[in-house]
């Protein structure tokens, strides 16, 4: 997603001469033509996010509109507190990107991974979190965050192209459809790209489950997505984040606030280090039960129980 991202900011930055880019000493070979287009508009604050996120809020103050750019873990967990005392309570147009979310990083072990970071932003006034689940999907939730010019964070991660026949829904795009859904999925990222996988390797599976993608956090959940879901009386979970603050819980709340019920609730989410050990993405996500034969498991449970 990193070169969808890149395309569309030096596009933006053509047509705006308001936007600054921000970047913590990273995004080589990736971000140079970012960097040709907007001159001295393009800035490199070092390894030195704190500062980075405070100078942009300064900057966002008088009318500027600011990107704020690291690796996933670097840009959320260094500058919480910067982030939420300059940016988010003052409501400031600063956006934070995040590259690798998830284990996106692998093996360069913990401190390279950003497993909560939808649940330390999510929680903040006036933000919204964007995951998209698709590198096409980059572009327009782009041009959407400097549209509202509200305090945001972006998650990139690694996806294929949005399946053909998407709809949106509130903050869901429904990418996956059946005639009589026996169940629904719901994944948030691109390990979305996984439960599609398991979906397309059994063709029973496949004529039964809905799926969709949540491109927001807090999401906004429609009243006939409640209807939907809950009359499948299935509903599975899946998302590379820990479980305390991501999807399936915040999702939880809205399906209880609006009478929903299911048979079976079932989330699949982010394990930590069950073994003490580190590997690459797909490791970590069959240690955690993201990959798609553990997913195929849980979806042909459902339609036994």
């Amino acid at each position: 997603m990193r070169k969808e991202f890149s395309a569309v900011i030096e596009r933006l930055a053509k047509e705006d001469e308001s936007l600054v880019f921000i970047t913590g000493d990273l995004g080589y070979n990736a971000l140079e033509n970012v960097r040709d287009v907007m001159g001295p508009r393009f800035i490199n604050a070092g390894v030195a996010e704190q500062n980075m996120v405070g100078v942009a809020a300064g900057m966002a103050y008088k009318g500027y509109k600011v990107f704020c750019y690291s690796i996933a873990p670097f840009a959320v967990y260094r500058c919480l507190e910067q982030f939420r005392n300059d940016v988010c309570l003052h409501n400031l147009p600063v956006f934070l990107v995040g590259n690798g979310g998830g284990y996106g990083y692998g093996i360069m072990g913990s401190t390279h991974h950003a497993i909560e970071d939808l649940a330390c932003l999510s929680g903040l006034q006036n933000v919204k979190t964007w995951i998209p689940a698709f590198a096409d999907e980059v572009e327009t939730v782009v041009e959407t965050m400097v549209a509202e010019g509200r305090p945001a964070y972006l998650r990139l991660g690694a996806g294929p192209k949005t399946p053909e026949g998407a709809q949106a829904i509130g903050s869901f795009r429904k990418v996956r459809s059946s005639e009589a859904p026996k169940g629904t999925v719901v994944a948030l990222g691109p390990v979305a790209a996984n439960v599609l996988k398991a979906l397309e390797s059994s063709e029973q599976l496949g004529s039964q489950f809905d799926v969709y993608t949540a491109l927001n956090l807090p999401p906004d959940l429609p009243t006939e997505l409640v209807q939907q879901w809950g009359s499948t009386g299935n509903l599975l979970v899946v998302e590379e984040h820990v479980s305390i603050g991501g999807l399936a819980q915040q999702l939880s709340v809205r399906l209880l606030e609006n009478g929903a019920s299911f048979r079976n609730f079932t989330s699949l989410a982010a394990q930590g280090y069950p073994d003490g050990l580190y590997g690459d993405q797909s490791y970590h996500q069959r240690q955690s039960g993201l990959d798609a034969a553990n997913i195929q498991a849980r979806l042909e449970a459902f339609l036994t129980n």
